[in-house]
């Protein structure tokens, strides 16, 4: 009887710090979400790129295009921008809603770290995107964000759930592919932004957030 409460004891302890040490407050909800919004931002980019013609349409199976049209660039830009807003807004109120229904801290040490080694290496990945689209190596941007996507997963995913991890890894391996077949970028990001996170995200919430539902 004694053992049986010693080893309660200990897994009460272990819980507590592995609370203490992880974010546990992600909804998988919230990738389910991202993944829609990237399919349906790789869908309007597709028809904007066929909209401007055989010039495009041809071009963006090259490694390098001189890419003429400011409003071409702006308009994929802004399209990008909205499904990164779209997605990091649904995982806020989610995440949020989780946090509260489960009586935990939203904002804390450890979702601080988890923010800081998630945006370091992805903001050095959007820089890196820009000088591509500077110079007009269209090719290899949808490639890039992949890969740097994918290593801001794996950074991040000691601050959290570790099933992050194998996320990252496949969009790392997705982004290296991708940069065997240039002109096919839209789909792979499709792929890993959208399908991916779909699974991950339905994963998910069946392994962490159902029974609570």
């Amino acid at each position: 009887m004694e053992n049986k409460k010693y080893l309660n004891d200990l897994s009460e302890i272990r819980e507590m710090m592995s609370r203490s040490s992880r974010f546990i407050s992600l909804s998988g909800l919230a990738g389910v979400f991202a993944g829609i919004y990237a399919i349906i931002g790789a869908v309007v980019a597709k028809i904007l790129l066929s909209s401007y013609g055989s010039f495009y349409g041809e071009a963006y199976n090259s490694l390098n295009v001189d890419v003429k049209d400011p409003d071409l660039r702006i308009n994929l830009i802004i399209i990008a921008i909205c499904v990164l807003v779209l997605a990091i807004a649904t995982a806020i109120v989610l995440t949020t809603r989780k946090a509260k229904k489960n009586n935990q801290r939203i904002w804390d040490s450890t979702s601080k770290r988890l923010l800081i080694n998630f945006f370091a290496p992805l903001s050095a990945g959007g820089l890196f995107c820009l000088v591509l689209l500077q110079n007009d190596l269209i090719g290899l941007i949808a490639p890039a964000m992949l890969l740097f996507y994918g290593l801001a997963l794996i950074h991040a995913s000691k601050y959290t759930f570790g099933d992050l991890r194998s996320l990252g890894y496949a969009n790392v391996l997705l982004g290296l592919i991708a940069t065997q077949f240039i002109g096919y970028g839209l789909y792979f990001w499709a792929l890993g932004f959208g399908i991916f996170h779909i699974i991950y995200g339905v994963a998910m919430y069946n392994k962490y957030e159902r029974k609570q539902a």
